[in-house]
């Protein structure tokens, strides 16, 4: 059946960005931003979690492959600190071979309830097998199962086939709440550049980028 392309645009047209329903844009004085991009995600964060933000730890991450093609698709923050933002996956994955071969990445949140984004880009570095153990059991069992399931990214013969190998990981989590999956790797995006969008009403948006310089930051606004 061919797609109703008409339909389709014409949904797109009805849309609304930042529906006053929906969505409260805060003031953002880019002046009483702190030095430090951390401290002020962390705010934002805070801030998306009050608001009724759902899933505000979910982001975009785009990293290149082999080809030099990039790629994104969404993933869960882990945890930010002065060694930068993490995320887990298993090394055997596209991502993680797209990451070994060029460590080198872009993060991105969007949380709509405050009309907010924060773009995140840098080097990516891997963790100990001891932070990527520590990062796996101090999950879910549902996150544990997932990963003990293995073979992200191969090809899958049928979904009988998926239910079967999960079923057999969850019993597992279950019964072994230690296992170990020796491919799940912890990975931290070095920050080089982080930077904090503000929408408005009148499309006055507010952009503050910092960029790395040293051991600090310089910050400057962008022309939306």
């Amino acid at each position: 059946m061919a797609p109703d392309l008409h339909a389709l645009h014409e949904l797109l047209r009805s849309q609304r960005v930042w529906d006053p329903a929906t969505t409260t844009l805060p003031p953002f004085d880019p002046a009483s931003a702190p030095a430090d991009p951390l401290a002020l995600f962390t705010t934002w964060f805070a801030e998306a979690v009050a608001a009724g933000e759902r899933e505000p730890h979910t982001m975009s991450l785009a990293t290149t492959d082999e080809a030099g093609h990039p790629d994104v698709r969404i993933v869960m923050l882990h945890g930010a600190d002065d060694l930068g933002w993490s995320f887990g996956t298993h090394r055997t994955s596209t991502k993680g071979r797209a990451l070994a071969s060029h460590p080198y990445a872009a993060l991105a949140f969007y949380w709509p309830t405050l009309g907010r984004q924060v773009r995140v880009r840098g080097p990516v570095v891997t963790g100990t097998a001891e932070e990527a153990r520590a990062d796996l059991h101090a999950r879910s069992t549902g996150a544990l199962a997932a990963a003990l399931t293995g073979h992200q990214s191969e090809p899958l013969g049928s979904v009988a086939e998926l239910a079967r190998a999960s079923e057999e990981a969850w019993t597992r989590a279950r019964t072994e709440p230690a296992a170990d999956s020796s491919t799940w790797t912890l990975y931290r995006l070095r920050p080089e550049s982080v930077e904090f969008f503000q929408g408005d009403e009148r499309r006055r948006h507010v952009r503050l980028e910092y960029r790395r310089e040293g051991e600090g930051w310089r910050r400057q606004l962008l022309w939306p």
